[in-house]
């Protein structure tokens, strides 16, 4: 869909502010459509929508919890993919915890396993919303006389509400505009903010970013409604072995800090906290030589409101 189709006029603070004057390039690890998904309804986010398909014949019950983040085992053919995102409310004023994320899909040669839970899996979104996963990327395989392009499929459930199920896709994919579902493009089954970036990063896996907007209760989080307020421009080098250097800009003086949390949602880090006035940053980030690997996830924390959010990992 063109972007000038999806920009509400009564969003035009994205193009009115200072961050108009940065280029959406320096925003790596998170999708560059996500900033103006985020600002689209009446409510501030575009609510993740369900898949005209639904849950599919190949749903099986109880899988068992990803250990890790590794939906995908390492010997798993096919080529890697890492999902990440984060979980909000639908005025994307709040994260929400402890939500129950169910994936499946087919292996590289476009096979699902209903035998055992190959490929099957769930996992629960930290304390600040975040929540990651590893494996590979979905296979095709035929739906009658042409290939369902490539998907996963998610149940979805946020604690006190009912399970919502749904499906992504991948940009570029040649097969979504002969699809049923995946070229839906308006209505309760529009995919278009389901279909998502993907690209290669340095350890040759595909990353993608895709984050669920639903009804719940959460907590004052990560908005992306606020990047008015400020802005994380890069962090380099990513993936990083010793040092992370952060940039940042703050757009109205304000009390700032950068902060560095775990996958399970634990503070590893602050940064540079202090009242600040509208400038371009830096901080550097400088683990302790025991941090494991893995992900971690940076955070602009601006008068107690967490604004914006990238990834980083550690190897």
């Amino acid at each position: 869909m063109p972007l000038e189709n999806k920009i509400k006029s009564r969003r035009q603070f994205l193009r009115n502010t200072a961050l108009t004057t940065v280029s959406l390039g320096f925003l790596s690890n998170i999708s560059k459509s996500n900033v103006i998904q985020q600002a689209e309804t009446a409510g501030g986010c575009t609510p993740t929508t369900p898949d005209l398909y639904g849950q599919g014949p190949f749903y099986t019950a109880n899988a068992p919890e990803i250990v890790d983040n590794q939906l995908a085992t390492a010997n798993e053919p096919g080529t890697r993919l890492i999902l990440t995102g984060i979980v909000k409310t639908l005025d994307c004023s709040e994260v929400i915890p402890n939500t129950l994320i169910d994936a499946w899909h087919a292996n590289d040669a476009g096979a699902y396993d209903n035998a055992t839970f190959n490929l099957r899996g769930i996992t629960y979104t930290n304390a600040q919303g975040f929540y990651a996963i590893e494996t590979i990327l979905p296979g095709k395989y035929l739906n009658g006389a042409s290939y369902r392009p490539r998907h996963i499929h998610f149940r979805i459930t946020v604690p006190g509400y009912p399970t919502f199920i749904t499906q992504i896709y991948f940009q570029g994919d040649t097969d979504i505009p002969g699809d049923a579902a995946a070229s839906v493009n308006s209505g309760t089954f529009n995919a278009t903010n389901r279909i998502i970036p993907i690209s290669l990063n340095e350890q040759g896996k595909y990353e993608g970013t895709w984050d669920i907007v639903l009804d719940g209760n959460g907590n004052v989080g990560i908005a992306d409604l606020h990047l008015d307020k400020g802005v994380l421009y890069a962090v380099s080098p990513n993936p990083f072995t010793d040092v992370v250097e952060i940039s940042y800009g703050v757009f109205k003086s304000s009390k700032v800090s950068i902060q560095v949390f775990d996958l399970n949602g634990n503070l590893m880090a602050v940064l540079n906290e202090e009242n600040l006035k509208p400038k371009k940053y830096s901080a550097t980030f400088k683990p302790d030589s025991n941090l494991l690997n893995g992900i971690y996830f940076v955070v602009l924390k601006i008068n107690d409101l967490q604004v914006h959010y990238l990834k980083i990992v550690k190897i």
